[in-house]
């Protein structure tokens, strides 16, 4: 394309309003790059305020070059956890192997982060909070397409309407309902459900987790570096989604004691802690698996259009490359033709880190006395083994220069 056309599509963007809905990882980190492209950007977010703390999440690969890009690794260099050591212990309690995570993870020390959620998403808001609309305690309503934008009935009762609409808001997205229908129809459960809430750290834990692992069951616990609590994690295998454990937080505490009832180790004090735990966070460990992302002028990003679980170490990441390509994608094109590049240069990558991890076969999470003898065999063995060939999957996309605003 002639620069002539190039800079007369950016200045048709910048006369662009659009709306995102969700201020986690992608929808901030999509409002910057479009705001940086010229669009006119709202993010409508249901809570009311950013969520502080949050597990631990990695930025790794190619996620790093978008923050880079962005002018926040410095800050989430400081924020930097430096998980130091990850133990796994047997089912009677003894230790297996202590291993340094970047062995495991296929990382690379000093470079890779490791940050608690809530230090990302405040990074993210706080690049684009000063050119960017914000609308906390409110959510997408309605969305209609039948006119030349796509008209949007919030949860207050306000209408407005954007040329272009992006829905960020997680694996449960709204926005994915109201486009395509039903999550039934693009979930894919992975044969495990979790639950995770924190405790006091009476354990002596700093810079570190322990995993506790019996056949279907896994228990862990993580220092955030020197502090008071410690995150719990109770992870079991569950071939079909457990329906019943939806109807209340108690159900789910139910249920996660009856499946670790028999459990040594720390657990008895983790379900101890779990029945008085007010930050309860109970769920099925799934992705999102959709054959497009977008319908119209309403396109899909991260856990909304592609969660790749929480298995895959990679969540967060495929939210900020997500959100780099689909604004670049949209920087010199009509939403037609800058949908479909975002898909088509996105998807492989996607879809490689997705299948990192298949039904039932999570490597730290065995179901089977053999599967968790053999990956106890392999943990003992790791700085033996000799190092991955090929390009790890979240390196796996170079990411492109877009035309930048001017």
């Amino acid at each position: 394309m002639p620069r002539t056309d190039q800079l007369r599509n950016i200045r048709t963007a910048r006369t662009r309003k659009v709306l995102i809905s969700g201020a986690g990882v992608a929808g901030p980190a999509l409002a910057f790059w479009l705001n940086r492209y010229g669009f006119a950007v709202t993010v409508v977010e249901k809570a009311s305020g950013l969520r502080a703390g949050g597990y631990p999440i990695d930025v790794r690969g190619t996620a790093l070059e978008v923050v880079r890009k962005m002018g926040i690794l410095p800050r989430l260099r400081d924020a930097h956890i430096d998980l130091r050591r990850l133990t796994f212990l047997d089912t009677d309690g003894s230790e297996v192997a202590s291993v340094n995570p970047h062995t495991l993870t296929g990382g690379v020390a000093g470079q890779d982060l490791e940050v608690r959620r809530g230090d990302l998403t405040a990074a993210l808001y706080t690049a684009v909070r000063d050119d960017v609309e914000f609308l906390f305690n409110d959510a997408i309503d309605t969305l209609d397409q039948s006119g030349h934008g796509v008209d949007v009935t919030f949860h207050g009762g306000s209408r407005r309407t954007y040329d272009l609409v992006f829905g960020a808001d997680g694996l449960h997205s709204r926005t994915r309902e109201l486009l395509f229908g039903p999550e039934e129809q693009f979930h894919r459960h992975l044969g495990y459900c979790f639950a995770g809430f924190t405790l006091p750290n009476t354990f002596g834990l700093s810079h570190e987790t322990v995993m506790w692992n019996a056949p279907g069951r896994a228990a862990a616990l993580y220092a955030v570096g020197d502090t008071d609590d410690v995150h719990a994690l109770l992870n079991f295998a569950h071939p079909e989604p457990p329906s019943d454990a939806f109807r209340s937080p108690e159900a789910q505490r139910d249920l996660v004691a009856a499946v670790f009832a028999d459990a040594g180790w720390e657990v008895p004090g983790m379900l101890a802690a779990l029945r008085d735990a007010d930050d309860l966070f109970f769920d099925r460990v799934s992705q999102i698996r959709m054959p497009r992302w977008s319908s119209g002028r309403v396109a899909l990003l991260g856990d909304a259009a592609y969660a790749p679980s929480f298995l895959t170490g990679q969540g967060s990441s495929l939210a900020l490359v997500g959100a780099y390509m689909l604004a670049g994608s949209l920087s010199d094109r009509d939403h037609t033709a800058g949908f479909a590049a975002y898909e088509h240069h996105t998807r492989e990558f996607v879809t490689l880190n997705q299948d990192q991890v298949g039904e039932g076969d999570a490597p730290l999470f065995p179901t089977t006395a053999r599967a968790l003898e053999q990956r106890n065999h392999m943990l003992r063995n790791l700085s033996t083994m000799p190092p991955t060939e090929g390009r790890p999957a979240h390196s796996a996309l170079h990411l492109p220069e877009f035309v930048p605003r001017t």
